[in-house]
């Protein structure tokens, strides 16, 4: 190995005698591109990567009011106080990304923190299936059932509102939460990577003023749910046994069991595959207003 970086040392110093770089640089360059890669790929998972933008958009903004380029005495000397704090004010805002690094730090799973897991996509593979088994029965015997399926925006201060859980998802658990004596019941269950991470949770209502007056609470928490994040929330009417979807502040009505699995699918597996595929530079999508439409039943 000793004699391989040595032998890649003189090509290098060979053919490139003016960078004068040694392969020990390359290789610390290469740990440090791909660090910030991924660091760039969980911040767009999560609603800090708008903060990111801001943070860039401040950082080019002091550039370009720097005494090097416009000499905007006032401005500069504003952004200045403003950098000042600025890291206090970084931790405040990404205290869920820093507390989620240092956590899995801590219990030695940092290898995760970087690494997609497989098992995450068997698990909402499971997940999916026993939510649809589930649902096929509570809307049979008419249990109302609200169940929220987390993306890309994390929804931690949803979760703080009910209890705490950490369970993989199974029709005969989810039957026996939102059975209507359960105390747990009255609330959304909140899925996370194929895992159970809350349960009666309370979701924002819908400030859509123009909802049919058929719809209950239930069906306005999920909507507003949806309207709020980028979430797929899954719906049972205690009235009427019929199954809802609502995923972009539209709501789909009258789901069949194979139906709803079907979306499920389309929605929380095939966003799983286009993150694998996506772009070479995940950042780049917002700028061009690259973003998904998403279609439903009139409300």
């Amino acid at each position: 190995m000793t004699e391989m970086f040595h032998n890649a040392q003189i090509f290098f110093q060979s053919y490139f005698p003016l960078l004068q770089i040694q392969l020990t640089d390359i290789v610390d360059i290469a740990i440090l591109a791909f660090v910030i890669y991924k660091l760039l790929w969980m911040l767009r998972k999560t609603s800090s990567g708008r903060v990111m933008w801001g943070v860039l958009i401040l950082m080019m903004v002091m550039f370009a009011a720097s005494d090097n380029v416009l000499s905007l005495t006032a401005t500069s000397f504003l952004l200045d106080k403003v950098v000042q704090w600025g890291f206090v004010v970084l931790v405040v805002l990404f205290q869920p990304e820093i507390r989620r690094f240092l956590e899995r730090m801590g219990s030695g799973r940092l290898g995760f923190v970087f690494a997609s897991s497989k098992e995450a996509g068997q698990e909402m593979e499971t997940a999916i299936s026993q939510t649809t088994e589930a649902y096929t029965d509570l809307s049979r015997d008419r249990v109302g059932a609200l169940m929220v399926f987390e993306r890309q925006n994390l929804l931690d201060d949803v979760i703080k509102t009910g209890t705490t859980l950490d369970c993989g998802v199974s029709s005969e658990l989810l039957k026996n939460i939102f059975w209507n004596k359960a105390p747990l019941h009255d609330g959304a269950v909140i899925v996370r990577d194929g895992r159970i991470v809350g349960a009666g949770c309370m979701l924002p209502l819908s400030s859509n003023v123009n909802l049919s007056r058929d719809l209950g609470m239930r069906h306005r928490a999920g909507i507003g749910m949806s309207e709020h994040s980028d979430a797929v929330v899954v719906i049972v009417s205690e009235e009427t046994g019929s199954i809802s979807a609502a995923v972009g502040g539209m709501l789909k009505r009258h789901l069949a069991p194979e139906t709803l699995e079907r979306l499920l699918r389309n929605e929380l597996l095939n966003d799983s595959e286009e993150e694998k595929k996506g772009s070479q530079f995940p950042l780049l999508g917002p700028l061009f207003g690259q973003g998904r439409k998403e279609e439903g039943d009139p409300l």
